[in-house]
């Protein structure tokens, strides 16, 4: 199984792309999967063996019966050597299907533990390097990749392993005939090496080209449905249409020029079989002609041959499969070791029962600087600031003014360009997983299931009473109480409907049940109704007591509430103050707050 290298870990980020491992780290990370398993794949191997050896039997048999028949024997010497025959063939079958069946219990296994880790480092995958990326290519490698390695797992690998065993079994009963006939072997064997290294030179390219094609389509088809409010509203139909149209003839043609590597192989595996019955007819005239051996024996020798057709077909079939599972293995594995050794491996299981009062941690931001891709301008410009432990500070300004990219680089969702962020004395790169600041934004998922699982994704192991206390800090057990089944009540898609203010509550109390000691809070209860504001406000400003907090304002009231105000323009801190301290003091933020006074009463009137 090989997978070149397309892109090394350096080049790929520098491109943009998520890295394909080479062939090395991929075997190296087979070998982690079966790790253990060796014995058991060794005994796999003996019974296999067993079952092609039995299969010989059968053209053995036949050329006996020749002999027979040619020697006068009787019936019942014929009906003796087809009872071997038979018992022998269920013998075969038994132990063929025996290895196979154990052989795919031993696969599978391996097949969970990579959909396992494929999962597991898609989610701890930086937000940043998704956004860099491409979710097409993430969800390519999580879904079509996954499925074709499962493909060529379930099916190419048993073939695989009974083809060789079959051919290695019939070239020894070649030998045991007459070594002369071993002379087919060599006659056959240039064909397919010639065919086998042509193919093998030309279809990983190929297949390669064709998964990331695949990709390409899969992230124009994704950022279609995705914005598909944004496609209706500015007219983008006949555009998204044609991105996807270009995509999918993309992965037409590259798959067009697979059928024709395969089709090219079949061309030289018929021509080896020409050359192999060839052979064997000449050498076992030869033979019979100087009296070497008996027609029985050459009737054998091309049963042996024919029987060929069967594991070498499957083999070069299987060659197809495996290289494309091949391919498509190495794009997984370029990102679980992305992950896995780019980013750490994850840390060990954190008690994820809840704590009723986190230790807060100190946030240290010296001057911090990035700025996006092809930005003419700073996004976030020198900033300096100290956040204490255990205090709420506030992010406003305008639009644009860099505030939720200075939380998003407090969260470490992006890489910052210059200076560093240091919480609780640590860097944030080197900070540990459960240490982490958490990020919650306007963006919240409701996850398919009941309220206590959809809790639960914050904390496995809480129990009821945990529930009900977190959501009673966010103000979201007065209507979790109220539903028909409580919190084993579904909700998310076909269950109970939730609006915006109870998918932020649910979101806050995943937050509490999490306990984090650093939070962000990018514009969480924007999306809410006017009517809700205060209560969200007030389930955040619980769920954040004893934290240290970062909150991006969208709505000035709760800015008010902070303990601190920063204000933002042009990626700069500009003012820095309390509530009260900034409202009087006739700048920037006084500005702000007076025309969100104006726009309070406006809307209340």
């Amino acid at each position: 199984m090989t997978a070149d290298v397309t892109m090394t870990a350096d080049t790929a980020r520098s491109s943009g792309y998520f890295p394909v491992a080479d062939g090395r780290t991929t075997v190296k990370f087979v070998r982690g999967l079966l790790g253990g398993k060796w014995p058991a794949l060794l005994g796999v191997a003996v019974i296999l063996l067993l079952g092609a050896g039995l299969g010989l039997v059968i053209p053995w048999g036949y050329g006996l019966m020749v002999d027979t028949a040619i020697d006068g024997g009787g019936v019942l010497e014929i009906l003796r050597i087809g009872g071997w025959q038979i018992a022998a063939a269920i013998a075969s079958a038994a132990l063929t299907g025996l290895g196979i069946a154990l052989s795919a219990q031993l696969l599978e296994t391996a097949l969970a533990g990579l959909r396992e880790r494929m999962v597991g480092a898609a989610l701890r995958l930086p937000q940043a390097r998704v956004e860099e990326a491409g979710s097409g290519d993430l969800v390519s490698r999580a879904t079509d990749d996954v499925n074709v390695v499962s493909e060529a797992i379930s099916r190419g690998v048993p073939a695989l392993a009974t083809s060789g065993f079959a051919i290695g079994a019939t070239i020894a009963g070649f030998g045991a005939l007459d070594w002369r006939f071993l002379i087919v072997v060599l006659a056959v064997l240039p064909v397919h090496w010639i065919g086998a290294r042509r193919y093998l030179r030309s279809a990983p390219p190929v297949y390669r080209q064709e998964r990331a094609a695949m990709a390409v389509r899969a992230h124009h088809m994704l950022g279609a449905i995705r914005g598909l409010p944004t496609v209706h509203s500015f007219n983008l139909i006949d555009q998204s249409r044609d991105r996807v149209g270009n995509g999918s003839w993309s992965v037409v043609r590259w798959s067009m020029r697979a059928r024709i590597v395969q089709n090219r192989l079949g061309g030289k595996a018929n021509l080896a079989e020409f050359v192999g019955m060839a052979t064997v007819l000449l050498i076992g005239f030869y033979l019979v002609d100087s009296d070497a051996i008996t027609v029985g024996a050459v009737t054998t020798a091309m049963l042996l041959f024919l029987r060929l057709f069967g594991p070498i077909g499957a083999l070069l079939m299987v060659m197809d499969e495996i290289q494309t599972g091949a391919a498509s293995l190495g794009r997984i594995v370029g990102v679980v070791d992305l992950v896995e050794n780019d980013l750490g491996r994850p840390s060990a299981a954190r008690d994820e029962s809840p704590v009723e009062t986190p230790e807060a941690v100190e946030i240290c931001i010296d001057s911090l600087g990035f700025r996006y891709d092809g930005a003419d301008h700073q996004a976030v410009d020198d900033v300096t600031v100290t956040i204490a432990a255990g205090e709420t500070v506030a992010v406003v300004g305008a639009s644009g003014a860099g505030k939720t990219t200075l939380a998003t680089l407090i969260a470490g969702v992006h890489v910052p360009d210059s200076g560093s962020v240091r919480i609780g004395g640590t860097d944030l790169a080197e900070l540990p997983e459960e240490a982490t600041p958490v990020l919650l934004t306007q963006e919240v998922h409701v996850f398919s299931g009941t309220v206590a699982e959809d809790l639960r994704i914050a904390a496995s192991e809480a129990d009821e009473e945990s529930l009900q206390r977190a959501l009673e800090t966010v103000g979201a057990w007065e209507w979790v109480s109220l539903l028909e089944d409580g919190l084993d009540s579904a909700i998310g898609a076909g269950g109970h409907e939730l609006t915006p203010k109870h998918v932020q509550q649910l979101a806050l109390a995943r937050l509490v049940l999490r306990d984090p000691s650093v939070v962000i809070l990018d514009e969480a209860t924007a999306d809410a109704d006017s009517s809700d504001a205060d209560a969200l406000e007030d389930a955040a400003q619980a769920a954040l007591r004893g934290r240290t907090a970062v909150v991006v304002a969208h709505r000035l009231s709760q800015a008010a509430r902070a303990d601190r105000i920063l204000v933002m323009d042009e990626g700069r801190i500009v003012e820095e103050g309390t509530h009260q301290h900034l409202s009087a003091a006739g700048g920037r933020y006084a500005e702000l707050w007076s025309a969100w006074s104006r726009f309070r009463a406006a809307a209340q009137s």
